[in-house]
């Protein structure tokens, strides 16, 4: 029989588990968010998303006993945690207010290439076929996340790419914010997360005004989200964990590919030809970037 130690999971296949467990994860929260806020005030919702998610991983972290990190850490996944969800508020603006064909690729692509080009200056550079798988995946979702443009679409609207390079950048220092906390508690990191998510909304929220655009579906909805997005944040944070940074980035941020799915079973919606060859390459991408 094999020493144990020999059948243990490599770190590479550790951390792409981990990533495609939170693509699940993500994917489902987004799709239901995004369904939900047909009906509810995208900023209104995201707030009762992150109360949700509080509650559920902060009575984890707190029933489990879980060590609270050091005071330098908790402060850099609290500022992950604005970030985040300052991202995802102008992320709304920028699909509202452009092109939403090429403002969902460009936020979803910048978020995960700034943190891998970032790992790749401190950590090295990886195997040639992760590189790669990088490549691989960066062009898998961006097809996956773009639309056809429609007839009547200005293609000169400048605002919404510039808000999508902000929402990029937000995500993009989310992760980086999150990978410094190190080894620290993930239901602890996740608890932040959703604290420092809670506040931006929270002061969106008040400068609206909006306080009522919400039914009491959506608010069950919202906890829901809240929830599966929370356990989609502490499978990244265990990936980012347990493997390189941009092995972690890329592979969960391949969440769009399970939203695009879930919209196309659920509620009817068309998928592209391109698309499918997109969600062809993240699949292909995957097995890449955990390669030795």
């Amino acid at each position: 029989m094999l020493p144990s130690s020999d059948m243990s999971p490599t770190p590479q296949f550790t951390t792409a588990a981990y990533g495609m467990a939170a693509v699940l994860a993500w994917g489902t929260s987004d799709f239901l968010g995004g369904y939900a806020t047909r009906r509810a005030n995208a900023f209104l919702f995201t707030m009762v998303v992150n109360i949700g998610g509080l509650l559920v991983v902060g009575t984890l972290a707190t029933a489990t006993h879980a060590p609270f990190p050091s005071a330098r850490s908790a402060a850099w996944v609290l500022a992950g945690g604005i970030s985040g969800g300052a991202a995802l508020a102008i992320f709304y603006r920028a699909l509202s207010s452009g092109r939403m064909g090429l403002t969902a690729p460009v936020a979803a692509v910048l978020g995960a290439a700034i943190p891998a080009v970032f790992s790749m200056f401190t950590e090295g550079l990886p195997g040639r076929i992760p590189l790669l798988g990088f490549v691989l995946a960066a062009l898998g979702l961006w097809l996956i996340t773009r639309t056809e443009a429609s007839q009547g679409e200005d293609a000169s609207k400048p605002e919404g790419i510039g808000l999508a390079v902000l929402a990029g950048i937000g995500f993009a220092s989310f992760y980086l914010c999150v990978r410094q906390a190190g080894d620290a508690s993930a239901l602890w990191i996740a608890s932040l997360t959703r604290t420092g998510g809670l506040i931006i909304t929270s002061l969106i929220v008040l400068l609206h005004g909006k306080f009522r655009d919400i039914t009491p579906a959506g608010v069950r909805w919202g906890v829901v989200t809240g929830c599966i997005d929370s356990l989609g944040t502490i499978l990244f944070v265990r990936a980012s964990q347990t493997g390189r940074l941009d092995e972690a980035v890329v592979i969960s941020s391949l969440y769009p590919a399970v939203t695009v799915l879930l919209a196309r079973l659920f509620l009817r919606e068309h998928f592209t030809r391109w698309r499918f060859v997109g969600l062809l390459a993240a699949l292909a991408a995957v097995p890449m970037i955990a390669a030795q």
